[in-house]
């Protein structure tokens, strides 16, 4: 693994805009940059990231088939009573799940080691799959990659499959309903490219802002009054388990991707449950729960995490009473989890987080944040990567 400093293609931007790819840049500050790349050799990708976010997905199946009708479970993850039939109602049904991103810590030498999952709500995806792949093939067009470079990304073509496998498996007809918050640009983004997949799946689809869901007869419609049989929500479950829809009954008459169990993993308290049940496992941290003494395992270099958050958001990492870093933000009423702090690679003072996407159960790529900080935020760098 190594990072290397290459000159962007003098028309990038140009391209980003004729790609639709158009939160490249956030107020003035390069979220894309490709004054920068990362290599791997093909034995770090197959046998440690590829290989790992397979473990990874089978530990996490494992856990939710443990914790979906576990109600002691449940309540450790501050998730509302009023959720858990419908939780343990999906996982009964295995309504499938589309895609999710763990994030990794990996230097090249060591075993990968789980940061956290971005199970229900993940984002930098358009990026991951196109974007990144036309700076590939660009680079072997003009000189500046060689011609047998590769990367790990198989993302569009799996996304494709999978809505087809979603599609087909699915006995619920009719259009297939987007939601986002609107004044994202980053979730329009990724709701409008997943939409695009979804039409090349050959699904009938439609897109609205969250809060144009309405409720009628006790189901949820659109504008036009129509019914919402299926529903991508790029919302998080927890919004909607606070929201007064979140106890609606439409809610059982609406079939959800991300599906309802994809909480449980989204939530920062699986890192606990997931050491609890493996302890030990080579591509997990020592996690514990903020009120479980046995935290004291972990020693004086700690991350600690709420249950719910965002974006890198009210995340505190310690080092034997010196704090490293410490985000702020509006997270942290449900609790905390203390993870075991490993270091992240240093490339000149780059911190680099692997994102190892997973659709459906299969590993599917790889998209590489950076930062200067230590805590990989929202406005943390996309830095592209190929196989040497």
């Amino acid at each position: 693994m190594r990072r290397l400093a290459i000159k962007p293609r003098g028309d990038w931007r140009a391209c980003a805009q004729a790609l639709g790819f158009v939160h490249h840049t956030i107020e003035g500050e390069p979220y894309w940059d490709e004054s920068a790349c990362y290599a791997f050799t093909l034995r770090e990708i197959e046998d440690d990231i590829e290989a790992a976010t397979g473990a990874l997905v089978e530990l996490s199946l494992e856990l939710v088939a443990r914790v979906a009708g576990d109600e002691q479970a449940l309540e450790r993850l501050a998730i509302p009573r009023h959720a858990w039939d419908l939780i343990a109602e999906s996982w009964r049904r295995r309504e499938p799940s589309l895609y999710g991103r763990f994030d990794l810590a990996y230097d090249g030498k060591g075993a990968p080691k789980l940061l956290e999952y971005n199970a229900d709500t993940p984002t930098a995806l358009f990026e991951a799959a196109v974007f990144q792949w036309r700076w590939l093939e660009d680079g072997r067009a003009r000189g500046f990659l060689g011609h047998d470079a590769d990367q790990f990304n198989s993302l569009h073509e799996k996304l494709i499959q999978r809505w087809r496998e979603v599609g087909r498996g699915d006995d619920r007809a009719g259009m297939l309903h987007f939601t986002c918050m609107g004044a994202s640009a980053e979730d329009t983004g990724t709701i409008d490219y997943l939409e695009d997949c979804a039409r090349q799946a050959g699904l009938s689809t439609g897109k609205l802002d969250i809060g144009a869901i309405g409720v009628k007869d006790g189901t949820f419609v659109d504008l036009q009054d129509q019914r919402i049989e299926r529903l991508f929500k790029l919302y998080p479950w927890e919004f909607i388990f606070a929201d007064a829809f979140g106890t609606s009954p439409a809610m059982r008459r609406t079939r959800f991707l991300e599906p309802p169990w994809k909480c449980i993993l989204s939530n920062k308290g699986a890192l606990a449950l997931l050491w609890e049940m493996a302890p030990g496992h080579p591509n997990l941290l020592p996690t514990f729960f903020l009120d479980d003494d046995r935290k004291s395992q972990i020693g004086p270099r700690f991350a600690q995490k709420p249950l719910y958050s965002r974006e890198g958001a009210n995340v505190l990492l310690v080092d034997d009473g010196k704090v490293l870093g410490r985000t702020t933000g509006t997270y942290g009423l449900e609790g905390y989890v203390r993870q075991a702090l490993v270091d992240l690679p240093n490339f000149d003072g780059n911190y680099p987080v692997v994102g190892s996407w997973v659709v459906g159960d299969h590993p599917a790529g790889v998209g590489i944040r950076e930062d200067h900080s230590r805590i990989t935020g929202d406005r943390s760098r996309f830095v592209p990567h190929y196989i040497e």
